[in-house]
């Protein structure tokens, strides 16, 4: 019998640590008819491994190692790394700004192959330390208890990017459960518009600076400006509901 751990319960599914993968095992909605939620299950399994399968030619994302619809399980690659929402705030300032200009970027590749993330947040995110040097293999853990002045490495190495270009971090995109294949212009401005919100309300003290970044990171996107110009009208209805 493999070890296994439960490391995340949420509304749609169980996440399972198992050795070197992670199951992610859609739950039974008792709300819905029975043939209907195993239909719905197994739509959702086989529609999220896909996007991933996508995705993965074009960014960081968890390996699909196995897919099984009968147990409406995926089976995916283990990410040994940090959740970017606990790490971000603990970084030096001009690391948070090197990481949201990554964010952009890597959401202007998904929107270039239209993939739509669907719940955009720096939850969703694993920051990964790709360095090999033993200096570096305690740096996120010492960044995340606040030791960056006291860190025994040089500033370059905590530099997301070498002088070459070559990244010493990854940032990996996970949980795709809520996204879909859309090229329309709206539904990427509300997927970058909640990637917004969610740095207002777990990053709210630099957020609008992080968020900047993560505009100019995005411009690589061919329509990144009819994007940000809808963006403006998502907003626009947002207040005016908040209104009444």
């Amino acid at each position: 019998m493999q070890n296994q751990k439960i490391i995340q319960v949420g509304a749609e599914a169980v996440i399972i640590h198992e050795d070197n993968s992670v199951i992610k095992r859609r739950l039974k909605k008792s709300y819905r008819i029975p043939d209907i939620d195993e239909k719905v299950r197994k739509l959702r399994t086989r529609s999220e491994a896909k996007l991933l399968e996508k995705a993965s030619k074009i960014i960081d994302v968890p390996k699909v190692i196995r897919v099984d619809e009968n147990k409406k399980e995926i089976i995916l690659e283990f990410i040994n790394g940090k959740k970017l929402s606990d790490a971000l705030d603990n970084f030096p300032l001009k690391m948070q700004k090197e990481t949201c200009e990554i964010i952009g970027k890597n959401l202007a590749q998904l929107h270039s192959s239209n993939i739509i993330h669907g719940d955009l947040t720096t939850s969703n995110m694993i920051l990964v330390d790709n360095l090999k040097d033993n200096s570096s293999e305690n740096t996120l853990k010492n960044i995340s208890k606040n030791k960056i002045d006291k860190l025994p490495i040089k500033k370059e190495v905590i530099s997301l990017t070498k002088k070459k270009g070559d990244k010493n971090f990854k940032i990996f995109f996970i949980d795709f459960g809520l996204g879909f294949i859309s090229n329309k212009i709206e539904d990427k401005a509300v997927d970058i518009h909640l990637l917004k919100q969610a740095l207002e309300a777990k990053h709210f003290k630099k957020w609008e600076v992080l968020f900047e970044k993560v505009v100019v990171g995005y411009k690589k996107y061919s329509e990144h400006k009819k994007v940000l110009e809808q963006l403006k009208k998502v907003e626009q209805r947002g207040r005016y509901k908040e209104k009444y």
